[in-house]
């Protein structure tokens, strides 16, 4: 064996192992922090200049699919004069469902929900959503239009 590639093996010994996942679950936990992380970066590019200010949260949550251990995933809360839009995980596992996020309306001292929004659904691996009170099969995409659409009851009296 050359040098070269004694050195070469020895230096792929000493590189920290890509992270690897015990479980699906734990692939799927870091996969929605991930995710929520990564939502929160677009919702804070689309609010540029608006005077909507976009506030980071922790949500715990237990799945009884995840072995019922609590685990962290972050929220999202916009907030507009005396109103907030909230996006709070709910849950990793549900009916052909992974990561659900409920949006709600923080008004006047009541919670009012407006929709869910969907990590995984189905055969769809991007974000989509439901508006609250519609039919849970009918999921349409998710992304700056529907967003914008959620956050009417900010400005709305």
């Amino acid at each position: 064996m050359s040098a070269k590639t004694q050195f070469l093996k020895k230096l792929q010994a000493r590189q920290p192992s890509p992270c690897s996942f015990g479980s699906k679950s734990e692939s799927d936990i870091a996969m929605f922090r991930q995710q929520m992380s990564e939502l929160q970066e677009r919702m804070g590019g689309w609010l540029e200049n608006t005077g909507i200010s976009l506030e980071c949260t922790s949500v715990p949550l237990t799945d009884l699919l995840v072995d019922s251990r609590a685990f962290e995933i972050p929220g999202i809360q916009l907030h507009y004069e005396k109103r907030t839009i909230k996006f709070t995980p709910l849950f990793l596992y549900g009916q052909d469902v992974t990561g659900c996020v409920e949006v709600s309306l923080c008004a006047d001292g009541r919670l009012i929900p407006l929709s869910r929004l969907f990590m995984r659904s189905g055969k769809s691996t991007d974000w989509t959503y439901t508006l609250s009170g519609g039919s849970s099969w009918s999921r349409c995409d998710f992304g700056e239009e529907a967003f914008f659409m959620m956050l009417d009851g900010l400005l709305s009296d």
